[in-house]
């Protein structure tokens, strides 16, 4: 629902929720001179394949550039074009924080503040249940076949 509601707010700038959630993530003062893909993934907490597909129509929509990393010519930066900053900053912004508004209207900050605590701990969880997935994946890669 979050997807399909958040995705609706935003489709006029032609984004949707994965994107917005891209250019959030650009948009941020220590991500100005871009970020890695693997980077990207892991802040976004999604697969680089997922990351990938998303990557590629914001950059042919003209909302992202990627390019070489300066540092490690196998790595790829992606960063947000002077566009994707105008689509973020003047048009998806202010319809973002109206979505939220909407979403968020019967609330108490009190809601807010323990819908935020459980939240995070759902998070949490999740991500020690991907790590121990991770780390089982990887014994069973150690392993010698039967």
């Amino acid at each position: 629902m979050l997807h399909k509601t958040g995705s609706r707010a935003v489709e006029e700038e032609g984004l949707t929720t994965q994107q917005w959630a891209v250019l959030g993530a650009l948009s941020r003062e220590k991500s100005q001179g871009g970020m890695s893909i693997g980077d990207l993934a892991r802040y976004l907490m999604v697969s680089r394949q997922n990351l990938s597909g998303v990557i590629s129509r914001m950059e042919r929509d003209g909302h992202v550039s990627v390019a070489a990393s300066g540092q490690d010519r196998r790595s790829r930066v992606v960063t947000m074009t002077a566009s994707g900053r105008h689509v973020w900053e003047d048009l998806a912004l202010p319809k973002i924080h109206g979505y939220y508004e909407a979403i968020l209207s019967d609330f108490s900050v009190n809601d807010v503040t323990h819908t935020l605590h459980y939240l995070l701990k759902m998070l949490e969880n999740m991500q020690q249940l991907d790590a121990q997935w991770l780390s089982a994946d990887d014994a069973d890669e150690g392993k010698a076949p039967a």
